[in-house]
């Protein structure tokens, strides 16, 4: 066996290995750890695929933040995970049934899996010999599809914007730091001189 095969065997078992211990564990911090488990064993398939820029990038966004941002919510939010999983055990064989269906479907689109005949000249002109797949990337998206990678930040950036005004609420309960009010305060009424003499308070 070599050592492709080796790294492509370990990694698939701990994606698999992962995943299942991230739904199967009842402690949620131990959930969260399998899943880091998971997502850094897809970063190494990503890496014998080629696809190194995909791997660092499922490390630096999944793993770096998704993943942490999970585990301090859940270590801090400190949820009693057992109330929420006490009514699990009653939607168990639905859940089993979805999950028979998902793998027939796999199992149907897999087997039927072909590769096209130019898919290999389709993935050299993409990534031309002496090019690495990050560049090559690079060149395909700030190149050719210039456009529809800005617009397509534009709609992100867009659909950010509405879900700040739409959880926007000013409550009149609540104080707010008011920002000009301070830059335009006179510092003559602001603050006030005491000449506070030895052995007297104010």
């Amino acid at each position: 066996m070599s050592i492709a095969a080796f790294a492509f065997y370990l990694f698939a078992i701990s994606v698999v290995a992962g995943g299942l211990f991230t739904v199967i564990s009842k402690n949620p911090v131990h959930s969260v750890l399998w899943l880091i488990l998971s997502f850094l064993s897809s970063a190494g398939l990503f890496v014998l695929l080629g696809a190194e820029f995909v791997a660092m990038l499922l490390i630096i966004v999944y793993v770096g933040a998704v993943a942490v941002l999970f585990l301090f919510v859940v270590m801090m939010l400190d949820v009693d995970f057992a109330e929420l999983k006490a009514g699990m055990a009653q939607y168990l064989p639905i859940a089993l049934l979805i999950g028979v269906v998902l793998l027939m479907q796999f199992g149907l689109a897999f087997g039927a899996w072909t590769e096209a005949e130019n898919a290999q000249a389709l993935r050299e002109a993409v990534a031309p010999e002496g090019v690495t797949n990050t560049a090559a990337l690079g060149l395909l998206i700030y190149d050719q599809y210039f456009m529809l990678f800005q617009l397509a930040g534009l709609i992100l950036l867009v659909a950010m914007i509405g879900a700040i005004v739409l959880t926007l609420r000013h409550r009149r309960d609540i104080k707010r730091q008011n920002v000009l009010e301070q830059m335009w305060r006179d510092p003559a009424q602001a603050m006030e001189l005491k000449d506070v003499k030895p052995g007297q308070g104010l």
